[in-house]
């Protein structure tokens, strides 16, 4: 896609331009056309076509809208020039739109380079596309004419497209038609010869892009700024709140597993489990290469056995303490005997 360009060519400078330096070339209200750093759908920009009042090869470079404007559009109709500022180059041939104006109708377009936006989630990040000699880019361009109800004629042009070349894909999947060279640029304006030959990507080594600041979204804005090179941030920088937390996550995946033992209160359950798991271990032991390390056989076996060891000695303990610890009350009553009991003043005078 191509939906802003740079154009702040001298009038008399866009023939050249566009390889037109032989045949005799005129100039059509080109008064319209003001030189800018942003140029978007809806503005002046001058465009070279072939002269049909001319016996010879002569050509107009003629200032026209960019944005299409059908002749068939209703008179009455708001002229829309963001409906159709690009025109596929695979369905060129097929659209009412523009198939009927391939005959007579091509022109070229030269700017200085042109924007293209790089889709980073829901921000987008503006580049400019020229090339690295600085000469004008030339694209494929198809233009018509729409009479509105109050008489007035206008011509407006839409821009051809075709899928990005190799180098441009990773910014956009779309790019204008780029006529590199003197041939192509015969080949578009020339009604004899097919046009099929130049509707493609172009893939010279020659153009450059870089960023440019996200403010020439607005059409409003202008100026050299428009170009300025600036620097974008690096996927590569990492918060800070995101290393910690990955260092925590770290610090707890390493924590040796008998450090429980020390923390946690000993149960017969997991004692009888993890004894099957150190049986586990050791037959499964035998399987392993020969070439393990004498440290993990060392301390992994007598950690569990050890283990093992202290939950047997606490079984009893663990018994003892559950049924002494049932009911207080009983245990008191049943401690009380007939022999425990003091003597009371009246046995006392009874034995006497």
């Amino acid at each position: 896609m191509c939906g802003r360009t740079r154009c702040s060519l001298r009038a008399d400078d866009i023939p050249r331009a566009c390889h037109r330096t032989t045949a005799p070339t005129r100039l059509l209200h080109i008064d319209r056309y003001v030189p800018s750093h942003n140029v978007s759908p809806g503005f002046n920009m001058p465009v070279v076509r072939r002269d049909e009042a001319a016996e010879s090869e002569g050509h107009v470079v003629h200032c026209m809208k960019w944005g299409l404007i059908p002749s068939f559009t209703k008179k009455t109709d708001k002229p829309d020039h963001y409906k159709m500022f690009n025109a596929r180059s695979e369905s060129i041939d097929e659209k009412a739109s523009f198939r009927r104006l391939l005959p007579k109708n091509r022109c070229l377009v030269a700017v200085e380079g042109f924007y293209e936006w790089k889709k980073d989630g829901s921000k987008k990040q503006p580049y400019y596309i020229h090339f690295k000699d600085g000469r004008p880019l030339v694209f494929a361009a198809l233009y018509d004419s729409w009479q509105n109800s109050e008489g007035e004629i206008l011509y407006t042009f839409t821009i051809v497209t075709t899928s990005s070349s190799s180098a441009f894909q990773w910014l956009h999947d779309r790019m204008p038609v780029i006529l590199g060279d003197k041939n192509s640029t015969d080949t578009w304006l020339s009604s004899t010869s097919s046009f099929k030959s130049v509707m493609k990507p172009y893939e010279e080594s020659d153009l450059a892009w870089y960023p440019v600041t996200p403010a020439m979204g607005k059409p409003s804005f202008n100026g050299p700024e428009c170009i300025k090179e600036i620097q974008v941030k690096t996927e590569g920088n990492t918060p800070i709140s995101k290393f910690f937390s990955r260092k925590v996550a770290e610090d707890e995946d390493t924590k040796p597993e008998h450090k429980t033992l020390f923390h946690e209160p000993v149960k017969t359950e997991q004692a009888k489990d993890l004894s099957e798991e150190a049986k586990t271990e050791e037959g499964e032991s035998d399987l392993k290469p020969s070439g393990s390390s004498p440290s993990q056989n060392v301390t992994k076996f007598p950690i569990k056995r050890e283990y093992v060891a202290i939950s047997s000695d606490l079984k009893p303990s663990l018994a003892n303490n559950d049924k002494s610890s049932a009911n207080p009350a009983k245990k008191k009553e049943k401690t009380k005997t007939a022999d425990d009991k003091q003597p009371t003043l009246f046995s006392y005078f009874g034995k006497r």
